[in-house]
């Protein structure tokens, strides 16, 4: 009897506890079944429901579509924005060698947004990691950012790229000439309205600008030295000749370029023709600095032909750079007669740019503001 009743008291708090955990289970369950009722009868937890899930298909779309732009890029790693066999499609090399019927426009393209930008800069910058192994001067300054807004240091990097760029055996023949040409064009062009407009760096500017012209015209005429002698010939073709004298035409757009270019080229002349006056016709290096004149005559012509009048009426046009470029002009037509004799086209060639100069010049509204006695040696 009393060991019935130990059983009894023993199993007693045992079935309080299953009796507890079965309610507690009771009343779970009572708790999901009612949201599920809830839920069933509720239209907006059911269009909540869609609404995700028409999110997560959207999402996993827009993934498919971003893994197959990565692959794309990837299987493309070794191409560049263009590809590499691409000629420029911006027609930046049309009229090339040849007057233009309407008058050149802007050197630069206003297409050249953005993304070129950026692809021109980091093309820019590979090349000043390469010159930074390969120069020994500590003392240039080095371009380190060219994300940062220093246009200063941005021009001068430009200007060295396209250089470079021309400096290749046959520059006309690489294959991205046109592209990184016209790019670099555009660049030059912006960064110095930018910086002329800002009146800072005058003194910098100028020297960048003249070394440009002067770096390009002596890669043009490669076969001859700074002083118009002639030196061994570095194998440039006429092709990648004309297309650097279209360069320095697209630059002279800006007058800042232009009226320097016109003075450089007709104090070049000059030179050349003392310097032909006493050679040898029969020499190996004749025939490079008779090509040489016609480049650079041919040259002034376009520039004077295409931009002048467009020079005139700007505000900032400089009536006394001008005027020293109108005298240079002049002497050259003078020493081309010296060779009159020799070779007769040299003469016609130059009474044509003179004439041309004259013309364009008589279409200029402040013709007045010039000084007197150029003017009178000019339409004589």
């Amino acid at each position: 009897m009393a060991t019935g009743q130990h059983q009894n008291a023993s199993s007693s708090p045992q079935n309080d506890e299953s009796i507890k955990l079965a309610v507690a289970i009771s009343l779970l369950r009572s708790k999901l079944l009612h949201c599920r009722n809830q839920n069933a009868d509720d239209p907006s937890s059911e269009s909540d429901a869609l609404r995700w899930k028409r999110k997560a298909k959207d999402r996993k779309q827009e993934l498919l579509r971003l893994r197959e732009d990565l692959r794309e890029a990837e299987d493309a790693l070794h191409y560049d924005l263009l590809p590499q066999s691409a000629s420029c499609k911006c027609y930046f090399f049309d009229n090339l060698g040849k007057l233009s019927p309407g008058g050149a426009g802007d050197g630069s393209d206003y297409r050249f947004n953005d993304v070129l930008r950026r692809r021109f800069l980091r093309q820019v910058r590979l090349q000043e990691r390469r010159r930074r192994r390969t120069s020994d001067s500590t003392q240039r300054r080095r371009f380190t950012d060219l994300n940062s807004e220093d246009e200063v240091e941005q021009l001068r990097a430009s200007v060295d790229f396209l250089v470079d760029l021309c400096d290749t055996v046959s520059p006309a023949e690489e294959a991205n000439f046109a592209n990184w040409s016209h790019q670099a064009v555009d660049f030059i062009l912006a960064s110095l309205r930018n910086l002329l407009s800002a009146g800072k760096n005058m003194e910098f500017i100028e020297g960048t600008i003249r070394s440009l012209i002067m770096r390009l015209v002596r890669r043009m005429c490669s076969s001859l030295k700074d002083d118009g002698d002639a030196s061994e010939p570095d194998n440039i073709d006429n092709d990648s000749q004309f297309c650097i004298q279209h360069m320095i035409r697209k630059l002279a757009f800006d007058p800042y370029i232009g009226h320097r270019v016109i003075l450089l080229v007709s104090q070049r002349i000059s030179v050349l023709a003392e310097k032909l006056l006493f050679s040898d016709p029969f020499d190996d290096a004749f025939p490079n600095m008779h090509s040489c004149m016609f480049l650079l005559m041919q040259l002034m012509e376009f520039v004077i032909s295409e931009y002048l009048v467009t020079w005139s009426r700007a505000e900032a046009f400089d009536s006394l750079l001008f005027e020293e470029w109108v005298k240079s002009v002049l002497q050259a037509r003078k020493a081309a007669e010296l060779l009159e004799n020799r070779n007769g086209l040299y003469v016609l060639y130059m009474d044509r740019v003179t004439g041309l100069l004259t013309k364009q010049v008589g279409q200029i509204s402040s013709l007045p503001k010039f000084n007197r006695d150029i003017l009178d040696k000019l339409f004589l």
